[in-house]
């Protein structure tokens, strides 16, 4: 299957050229990349386009961030309207209207009592700010040795010093360590390479939560401050918690005073059919972060919702949060945030989401009658298909395959084919998917076509 092409927009035929001279890219391989680098010019609902005309399928939403879709003039004009009447003023120890009423936005639709938002301009940035909030909450609680953190194999929270040592990747940690200390990380919910209980979907969850309490007791219930788990999480292939796996978690956490991080940096607004994917599984934390999403990409902006028994501490004393950031919480960003979540609701996309989230994953499955993919797995708009050599024993790949056929096969292919998307070997060979939010059959069977192209032609070169 080909992409469909437009006529070439006019500009410079050297931008590819000029970011391999210029660009230090996000984890890319430098050496390999030249002057190859595909120049994205412009974008419209699930398509962007190349500065040739070629048009791709965004797959990935950008970075599981464009819920809404590309080319909403209406978050453009939001924007410019903000910037038209307040172009920037910090939030430390002042406030603007767009934060205010943004921040009052969030509280009134999170979960419980998470009524206290802290903006951010990230996800990593809002994971980092939770840490440092959980450690002084249990300094100020009168428990100052509670500073450790747990969280589960393969999960990905971030790249600043911090963010990265909760973040349970040993791949991607390497080559900056030594990190922050303090970390532990237990098995994460991949129910297709159970360890224990591979036939007993719930029995596997309780194990899994039980190795979180295992891991509280072996590090000291008096220095564990905080749990840092993702509803579904993204690294290794969107892994979905087992039926009772989070209701058996917020337990432990109860019993052993520790904190319970919700990231949705990925999982809130509407990614898995629900503003928050701790209301989509039934679950309290104690604190939620968020970020792409939240503007749908179109600013860079994320945060931190805060439960009241956190501030309260903070509220009874004159004691300062000694945390911010210049951008956190930009004028701009909260109009463009209130902008999107305006045109969330107007157009329905959780309810839409929810209802084709079965129709996506159908569409996935018959992708299972290829012998190289052996799982299709996750929720709402959030799903990943795991890779094989062999379906029957679930042999992986080694890492001359997986560099062969993955890095060197599939991603290129599916990009060259018209289908923007992941593959991910940083756990399990996985190749991801996450669409915008408006996407619907006719875009799931256009993934499904160039996936089953690409993937029977990786299979001969097995």
């Amino acid at each position: 299957m080909t992409a469909t092409t437009e006529p070439a927009p006019a500009g410079s035929p050297s931008l590819s050229g000029s970011a391999a001279d210029h660009l230090w890219l996000h984890f890319t391989r430098h050496g390999a990349q030249a002057d190859k680098t595909p120049v994205i010019v412009r974008g419209e609902g699930a398509y962007v386009w190349d500065e040739n005309g070629k048009r791709y399928l965004d797959g990935l939403a950008g970075l599981f961030a464009v819920q809404v879709g590309h080319g909403r003039e209406e978050l453009a004009d939001a924007a410019a309207r903000q910037l038209r009447q307040l172009d920037y003023f910090p939030l430390w120890g002042h406030a603007h209207p767009a934060a205010i009423e943004l921040g009052e936005r969030l509280a009134a639709s999170a979960p419980g009592d998470l009524n206290r938002v802290f903006f951010t301009v990230s996800g990593g940035e809002s994971v980092e700010t939770a840490w440092k909030l959980a450690k002084q909450y249990f300094k100020l609680a009168g428990k100052p040795t509670k500073h450790k953190v747990i969280s589960r194999s393969l999960a990905y929270h971030g790249t600043s010093q911090g963010a990265l040592s909760i973040t349970g990747l040993p791949g991607v940690k390497q080559d900056f360590e030594p990190l922050v200390p303090s970390t532990r990380h237990v098995p994460n919910t991949n129910f297709y390479r159970a360890p224990v209980h591979g036939d007993d979907y719930e029995a596997f969850g309780r194990w899994a939560a039980d190795q979180i309490a295992q891991a509280i007791e072996f590090e000291g219930p008096d220095t564990v401050a905080a749990v840092y788990l993702e509803p579904v999480q993204n690294t290794g292939g969107c892994f979905v918690p087992p039926p009772g796996y989070f209701e058996r978690v917020r337990k432990i956490c109860d019993d052993n005073d520790v904190l319970l991080v919700s990231d949705e940096v990925i999982c809130a607004f509407g990614r898995l059919g629900h503003q928050f994917g701790a209301s989509r599984y039934g679950y309290q934390p104690d604190l939620l972060t968020v970020a792409k999403g939240l503007t749908s990409a179109y600013a860079p902006l994320g945060a931190v919702l805060i439960s009241d028994r956190i501030a309260e501490p903070f509220l009874r004393t004159s004691t300062t949060f000694m945390h911010g950031s210049t951008y956190g919480g930009h004028p701009m960003a909260c109009a463009v945030g209130l902008a999107n979540l305006d045109l969330i609701e107007r157009e329905g996309i959780y309810r839409h989401v929810l209802d084709n989230e079965a129709r996506f994953k159908s569409t996935l499955d018959r992708l299972l009658d290829l012998p190289i993919v052996g799982d299709v797995r996750g929720a709402g708009f959030f799903y990943g298909i795991e890779l094989v050599k062999d379906k029957a024993t679930k042999e992986t790949f080694d890492a001359e395959e997986s560099e062969r056929i993955l890095r060197e096969h599939v991603s290129g292919s599916l990009f060259e084919n018209g289908l923007y998307c992941r593959a991910d070997d940083r756990g399990e060979p996985v190749i991801q998917l996450s669409p915008p939010l408006i996407c619907d059959q006719t875009q799931f069977d256009e993934m499904e076509q160039i996936l089953r192209d690409t993937l029977t032609g990786a299979w001969k070169l097995l």
